[in-house]
């Protein structure tokens, strides 16, 4: 494993993520081949061949009839329906500078770059394309859409250049190349700390044109309990707007506001039809992935 992808993706994280699976709900070829049986591997329905025990794979597909007579762990991999085309759009405006109190340095950025690698890793398993959308500056950065090791490699450098500037532009123009290059049927996983009407409605007007889109919301542990005490000078990274207050005494207020927003936004996603989770900062990064990929996690 080189060193990137060792920063990326923690060890034990990336053992787990042979645990999950993408699928998308238009298993129909989105691409003009049919639903039909792929070369890629996976947990599908089909038996396609063995391969090796590796730690994180579920004992359920380990064939035990084979271990007894071979005395070696074999896992049972099964044919693919037709392979899907991912697309990871990211906020990257100034609001993904957010960090946490107990972990300084590290930021909203830093937790969807894992992410990302995360939800790469598992897609190009499965021997699907991916490709990257993001938002910084007002502008869309764009790594097309491909596979194999070539593909990742092209992607963690396009992560590692991303730096949380900017707004969410809120002239459609400014995001024409998200729908240039999305198709209807691809799948769009995005990414970010989604309190942006805008970025909502983005997401919204790209389900309705048939896109399969997911959201994972990527919050800190501060914005959650706001566990704040004393005097603070809160700053919003976008306007620059400033308020002065004392933290234990906004708590309650804070909370409230912050419960409401997300049901306003759950309820959003949910009439859109988009399978929605949230990712917080202070857990694994494959938590996060676990609960958006769960069958309950589509409306």
């Amino acid at each position: 494993m080189d060193a990137t992808v060792t920063e990326l993706i923690p060890a034990g994280v990336r053992a787990r993520l042979r645990t999950l699976q993408l699928r998308s709900r238009r298993l129909a070829g989105a691409h003009g081949s049919g639903q039909h049986a792929s070369r890629s591997r996976g947990a599908g329905l089909e038996f396609a061949q063995y391969r090796a025990y590796e730690p994180g794979d579920e004992p359920r597909r380990v064939d035990w009839k084979l271990y007894a007579r071979s005395d070696r762990f074999f896992v049972r991999e099964s044919e693919r329906e037709s392979p899907l085309r991912l697309w990871l759009l990211i906020d990257a405006t100034a609001s993904a500078q957010q960090q946490d109190q107990a972990r300084p340095g590290f930021t909203r950025l830093d937790a969807i770059r894992t992410l990302a690698a995360c939800a790469t890793d598992i897609a190009l398993r499965q021997g699907d394309q991916v490709g990257l959308m993001a938002v910084e500056d007002d502008a869309v950065r764009l790594a097309p859409a491909g596979t194999g090791l070539r593909q990742r490699d092209r992607l963690w450098l396009g992560l590692g250049a991303l730096h949380a500037s900017g707004r969410w532009p809120t002239a459609l123009e400014r995001l024409r190349p998200v729908w240039e290059r999305s198709i209807a049927g691809d799948v769009v996983l995005a990414l970010g700390d989604c309190f942006d009407d805008a970025f909502l409605d983005l997401l919204e007007r790209l389900a309705a044109a048939g896109r399969e889109v997911m959201q994972l919301q990527v919050l800190s542990a501060d914005e959650r309990d706001f566990d704040f005490t004393g005097g603070h000078l809160f700053r919003d990274p976008e306007t620059g707007q400033e308020l002065l207050g004392d933290g234990a005494a906004m708590r309650a207020d804070y909370l409230q506001r912050f419960q409401d927003a997300q049901r306003e936004r759950e309820a959003r996603l949910r009439q859109a039809g988009i399978a929605h989770a949230t990712a917080w900062m202070d857990e694994p990064a494959d938590a996060g992935l676990r609960r958006l990929l769960a069958p309950g996690a589509r409306p």
